[in-house]
C-alpha cells in the first residue's frame, strides 16, 4: 500500500510543535511495516537552510514543475526530493510563498496570505501525484494547512464528488483531467484520511478567501465549507475526507462535546462513525535514555538508580540550582500558553517552595505575561526556581532525564508528547486528566501502586486546589515511600510508547478504507 502524507511541517526539516514529529515518525513506522510511505512538505526557508547546514543529499527534480491554480491564476512550483530513512520526501518549492521567515507567522503575526499559500500547496500535492504518476492508495492530510487536499481530491480530481455530480471547480483553471494520462484514472481509487492534531487551530478565513481556492461557491454552505460566515478549512477536511483521525482515543471523544468541540462538535458527531482516536507514538531513536547523547549519563529500566542521579546533578548545575540529590526536582518543558495550564504552576510555585522546598526547572517560551511571571518567581526564589525563556532541544532532553517529576497540567491536550517522554525517562508525570494525558498516565493511587499499574499522578478538576492535592500526594510518595516510587518508575519505563502499535492501528484503518487490498 502507498500512503502519501501531506504536512505543513516535518522533523527534522521544519518544526513548530509536535505535528512535525508525528508527520516524520509515522511514515517511517509505516515503511518499517512494509508499506511505501511518501511525504510532501513546503520548501520553506528553514528547509533550505537545513540542507545547507547538514550537507544531506537533496535532489533538484529538474524538468518537473507543477502548475497549480490560485483563484483565476495559475502559478508554477518546482519539486525537490530527499530521503528520510525509507521515506521519499518531496518538497514543493515556490519562493514567493515559502521562502520567508516563520512557517505560519513572522514576529507573532500570521502571514496575511496563509489561505492562499496552503491552498496552493494542497493543489500541488494532487498535481504531484499526477505529474509523477504516483500509484497512491491513501492520501493522508494533517491539520488545517492541508485540509483542502481531501477537498480537491473529491471535488476536482475524482470523476464524481460525494456532494455533487461532476467537478466543483470554478473558472478556467480546472485541470484537464481527461489528458492527464494514466495517473488521472488512479484518483478515483485514492482514499483520504484527515488527522486533527489540535482542533483549536482551524484555519478560519474571511468568506472572500473562497475565491483563492478556486472551488465553486456552491460548497460555501453551512453543511460544507462555511462556518459562521467564514471559510473554515478544518471543517472542510472533516467533511470531505473518507476517514478522520485524531491523536488519542480520549480526545476523539472530547471533541464531540461542547466543552472541547470548538463549535465543530456537531460536525464531528455527524461523522462519528468515521472518526477514530489513535494515540501518537514516540520516536525512540531520539527519545531513549539508554542511547541519548544529550544527557549526562545513559540508563535504562535496570540501571536508572545509578544513572538518573547523575542526570539530576547535571541538570541542577546547568540551571544554576544547588546540587542536591534529595530535593524533589520538578521539570517543565512547554510552550507558555493558557492551554498548557502553566498559570496553575505559577500560582502554586511559591507555596511549593516555601512549604516543601522543591526545585523547579522550567524551559519554554511564548506568552509574555506567563514568561514574566516565571521570571519574577525565579528572582524571588533563586535557589529553588530556574527559568530558561527559550527553546532548546538539548535542555529539553536534560530536563526529561534529570527531573524527578514532570508537570503537565494542560487544560486540554489532544495527545501530548512530553508526558510520554517523561514516562520513558522514568520522570513521573503529574497531569490534568484530559486527552492523551488520560490515555497514557495511570494515577499512582494506593490501589494502583499495589497492583503495579500506576505510573504518574493525576488531578481531575482544573483548579489550583486539586493540583495542590495531587502534588502533595506525589511529594509524600517521593519522600516517604522510596521503594514504591522506584516501582512507579519501573512501570513507566517498561511501557511501549513507540510508533509500532500506533502504526499498526493506522495500517488497519488504511486497509479497511481501500477494501482490504494491500
Amino acid at each position: 500500500m502507498h500512503i502519501l502524507f501531506a504536512a505543513s511541517e516535518a522533523s527534522p526539516y521544519a518544526k513548530t510543535g509536535g505535528l512535525a514529529d508525528v508527520c516524520s515518525a509515522l511514515p517511517k513506522a509505516l515503511a518499517q511495516l512494509g508499506h511505501k510511505a511518501s511525504l510532501v512538505v513546503p520548501f520553506y526557508k528553514c528547509v533550505r537552510e537545513y540542507f545547507e547546514r547538514t550537507g544531506e543529499p537533496l535532489e533538484s527534480m529538474y524538468g518537473v514543475t507543477l502548475d497549480a491554480p490560485v483563484g483565476k491564476q495559475v502559478k508554477r512550483a518546482g519539486v525537490r526530493k530527499a530521503k528520510l530513512d525509507q521515506v521519499d520526501v518531496y518538497f514543493i518549492e515556490h519562493d514567493d510563498y515559502f521562502n520567508r521567515d516563520g512557517l505560519y507567522n513572522s514576529q507573532g503575526v500570521d502571514h496575511a496570505d496563509n489561505c492562499e499559500r496552503y491552498s496552493f500547496f494542497c493543489r500541488c500535492v494532487l498535481e504531484l501525484i499526477a505529474r509523477l504518476d504516483l500509484d497512491v492508495d491513501v492520501l493522508h492530510a494533517n491539520d488545517w494547512q492541508t485540509a483542502l487536499a481531501p477537498v480537491f481530491l473529491d471535488s476536482v480530481y475524482k470523476s464524481h464528488s460525494r456532494f455533487e455530480t461532476g467537478s466543483l471547480f470554478s473558472g478556467t483553471a480546472r485541470p484537464d483531467i481527461d489528458n492527464m494520462g494514466q495517473a488521472a484514472k488512479k484518483f478515483d481509487k485514492i482514499k483520504s484520511v484527515f488527522t486533527i492534531h489540535n482542533l483549536r487551530h482551524q484555519g478560519r478565513f474571511w468568506r472572500g478567501a473562497m475565491e483563492v481556492t478556486g472551488l465553486d461557491w456552491s460548497l460555501f454552505t453551512y453543511d460544507k465549507m462555511e462556518f459562521y460566515g467564514q471559510l473554515n478549512l478544518m471543517k472542510s477536511g472533516v467533511l470531505f475526507a473518507d476517514a478522520i483521525t485524531t491523536v488519542s482515543p480520549r480526545y476523539a471523544q472530547e471533541i464531540q462535546t461542547e466543552a472541547f468541540g470548538e463549535k465543530l462538535q456537531g460536525v464531528l458527531k455527524m461523522r462519528a462513525d468515521d472518526l477514530v482516536g489513535i494515540l501518537n507514538g514516540v520516536d525512540v531513536d531520539e527519545w531513549n535514555p539508554a542511547t541519548d547523547k544529550m544527557i549526562a549519563a545513559n540508563y535504562d529500566v535496570n540501571t536508572f538508580v545509578d544513572g538518573k542521579p547523575k542526570c539530576k546533578a547535571a541538570l541542577q548545575q546547568a540551571m544554576g540550582l544547588p546540587v542536591d540529590p534529595f530535593v524533589p526536582l520538578l521539570g517543565v518543558v512547554s510552550r507558555f500558553d493558557a492551554q498548557k495550564g502553566l498559570d496553575l504552576v505559577a500560582s502554586v510555585a511559591g507555596d511549593l517552595v516555601e512549604r516543601s522546598g522543591v526545585q523547579l526547572a522550567i524551559l519554554g517560551s511564548g506568552d509574555k505575561k506567563l514568561a514574566d511571571w516565571f521570571s519574577d518567581l525565579a528572582r524571588r526564589y533563586p535557589y529553588n526556581i530556574a527559568v530558561q525563556n527559550r527553546f532548546s532541544v538539548e535542555l529539553s532532553h536534560q530536563i526529561e532525564a534529570g527531573s524527578d517529576m514532570f508537570l503537565m497540567p494542560s487544560r486540554y491536550e489532544p495527545c501530548g508528547l512530553n508526558q510520554m517522554y517523561s514516562l520513558i525517562y522514568g520522570t513521573l508525570p503529574l497531569v490534568h486528566d484530559v486527552g492523551g494525558l488520560h490515555d497514557t498516565v495511570v494515577n499512582a493511587s494506593d490501589e494502583n501502586i499495589a497492583n503495579g499499574t500506576g505510573n504518574g499522578f493525576i488531578f481531575y478538576w482544573e483548579n489550583v486546589d486539586d493540583m495542590k492535592k495531587a502534588l502533595d500526594w506525589a511529594l509524600y510518595v517521593y519522600r516517604c515511600r522510596n521503594l514504591e516510587w522506584r516501582q512507579l518508575m519501573r512501570t513507566a519505563m517498561k511501557l511501549d510508547l513507540s510508533w509500532k502499535k500506533s502504526a499498526r492501528e493506522y495500517d488497519a484503518l488504511y486497509t479497511k478504507l481501500v477494501g482490504g487490498a494491500k
